[in-house]
């Protein structure tokens, strides 16, 4: 039976390290990547466990065993993984109802990523529903960037209720979708 709950578990969160190894984009084969999606970053034990110092996170469970994540991210987080400082750059210049992105209380989608085993069956509803319910009365709204080829990714954020809201390229050439879920 799928469960949904939030956790700062060192057992969830080892799970979760397994499951995002096995989908980091360069661990997937290109035509795995692009039919399934995959993970950018690559959290070692301890950005994880800043992270969940700030925020635990959403897990979807079977059985006990961790089968999908959404991570939760915040501003605090900005300079714990350099990979993603752009993001935060990018949301000082993007306007939003009258102000920056920057100038809310937001929270970011850290990461999302579901079981190969376990895709099609509603879980990143589920996931995405758990996330909006355990932060959405502390956070103005949900905020993340998804590269624009992983449109798996792009699509499973916009059936929830995500919105592309800006598009820039980084430095590396990379181009990014910022995607924003107004609770």
């Amino acid at each position: 039976m799928i469960t949904f709950e939030t956790t700062d578990k060192k057992e969830d969160l080892q799970e979760i390290l397994i499951l995002q190894k096995a989908n980091l984009k360069k661990n997937l084969s290109k035509e795995d990547a692009e039919k399934y999606g995959f993970v950018t970053v690559d959290h070692d034990w301890e950005s994880l466990i800043g992270l969940t110092k700030i925020e635990p996170h959403s897990v979807a469970k079977d059985n006990g065993k961790v089968v999908g994540y959404v991570l939760a991210m915040t501003k605090k987080s900005r300079f714990d993984i350099p990979l993603i400082a752009p993001m935060f750059d990018e949301f000082k210049m993007i306007p939003f109802r009258g102000k920056t992105i920057a100038d809310f209380n937001y929270m970011v989608v850290g990461q999302t990523c579901v079981h190969k085993d376990y895709r099609g069956q509603g879980l990143i509803e589920g996931l995405f529903q758990h996330y909006k319910t355990a932060f959405s009365e502390r956070y103005d709204f949900s905020i993340t960037e998804i590269a624009s080829s992983n449109m798996r990714s792009l699509k499973a954020h916009q059936k929830v209720g995500y919105e592309i809201i800006h598009s820039y390229t980084d430095t590396s050439d990379t181009h990014w979708n910022v995607v924003i879920w107004e609770w």
